[in-house]
């Protein structure tokens, strides 16, 4: 007698990946009456630069309608490795660089293409949320390093890693300016552990997408410490205002990149043809002006944000990573994120970044800086703390 068939069920991969856990909160945006204050996403309330946004480009650009190459327009490609070259210094030719559909794309590409099923990838936290998920669709094992936190130095951040590498262990994430805790890693932290990799034979994939919002110091470039393995990950979206765009570019070596480009080509096939001659005109410098304004914008509301909550300004980036702790009840930190939404203030949740169950992000460059402070305002109440009568936006 045959077996009855398995019904129709979702993938162990889909299984293991973690849906949002403020969702059933979101719902609740649209129907709250008073000010909304949506600080759970990483955006900006900024427009595009002037002259670069996608509906902008001139009419009659050739084949705007269709696909481009699955790795970018050629003179895109130029366009990004004479950039990499002016910031990095060294070598970076058109092979270095692959177009993707953000940086997002980029990223799941490069873990799917370079690591296998049952193989694990460091992951420093508090990180990015996706990246996670990246790592389960492979099949493969996410392991949490929580280091961002405090004055990390060369040592404490080697022995931390060190402590969880496996023999399965096959490559190490790393993000700077990072998100969510607003910290860099500093150039002596980040060569300590990027040398660390090489004498692990391990890749490194190197998450820069705020790599122009560094405020305590100079962004600090993986890709020249281990170009050999290093892939790392840019993007339109954080440094220009174009998420919505889905643009971005990894640069890496040629060899890795050859086999990321075929998870690329099967996914989404080539990013936004719109959107690479956009890309085009803001490296053009359509968009230096609009970084900088962006960026003293962003520093000067992250300052007062931090001030108001009494935590450190933030080193780079658009968050803070706030604990609030001493402020939950029996509930923990989802009653919380309901008392915040009830008076208009979304958050995102520290699980989402690794193991900080009483951890919240905000995004401070979400909304204009007066409605980002008056955001603030609510959680410094929900904190008990007293809120000062004097700053920015007061």
């Amino acid at each position: 007698m045959r077996g009855v068939p398995r019904p129709p069920g979702r993938s162990a991969a889909a299984a293991a990946l973690r849906g949002s856990p403020y969702s059933s909160l979101l719902a609740r945006m649209a129907a709250h009456r008073g000010e909304v204050f949506p600080l759970h996403v990483g955006d900006t309330w900024r427009q595009a630069p002037e002259g670069a946004r996608p509906e902008e480009l001139p009419r009659g650009i050739p084949g705007i309608n269709r696909y481009t190459d699955i790795w970018g327009l050629p003179e895109l490609r130029d366009a990004i490795a004479e950039r990499t070259r002016a910031r990095v210094g060294g070598t970076v030719s058109r092979g270095n660089i692959l177009v993707t559909g953000g940086a997002t794309a980029g990223l799941m590409a490069a873990v799917g293409a370079l690591v296998s099923p049952g193989e694990e990838v460091l992951l420093l936290a508090p990180r990015w949320p996706l990246i996670e998920g990246h790592v389960r669709m492979a099949g493969a094992v996410p392991v949490e390093v929580p280091l961002l936190f405090g004055d990390v130095g060369s040592d404490a951040a080697v022995s931390a890693v060190e402590s969880l590498v496996t023999e399965k262990t096959v490559a190490l994430y790393v993000n700077t300016p990072n998100n969510p805790t607003g910290r860099l890693i500093s150039p002596a932290t980040l060569a300590a552990l990027i040398g660390w990799a090489r004498r692990r034979d391990l890749w490194i994939f190197a998450d820069e997408v705020y790599e122009d919002y560094a405020y305590a110091g100079p962004h600090t470039y993986a890709f020249p410490l281990a170009s050999e393995r290093t892939v790392a990950a840019h993007s339109l979206s954080k440094a220009y205002g174009l998420a919505g765009s889905r643009c971005g570019w990894l640069v890496g070596p040629d060899a890795a990149l050859s086999e990321i480009v075929k998870f690329g080509a099967h996914t989404i096939y080539s990013a936004p043809t719109a959107s690479q001659h956009a890309a085009l005109r803001i490296l053009a410098g359509a968009g230096d002006a609009w970084v900088a304004e962006a960026r003293a914008e962003y520093a000067a509301t992250g300052a007062e944000a931090a001030r108001r909550l009494g935590v450190p300004a933030p080193e780079g980036g658009s968050f803070l990573f706030v604990d609030v702790s001493r402020s939950l009840d029996a509930r923990g930190l989802m009653g919380f994120l309901e008392d915040c939404a009830a008076e208009g203030l979304f958050l995102a949740p520290g699980p989402s970044f690794g193991p900080f169950p009483t951890y919240v992000r905000l995004c401070y460059t979400a909304v204009p800086p007066e409605t980002a402070l008056r955001g603030v305002d609510v959680l410094v109440k929900r904190l008990h703390k007293e809120l000062p009568s004097n700053g920015l936006g007061t």
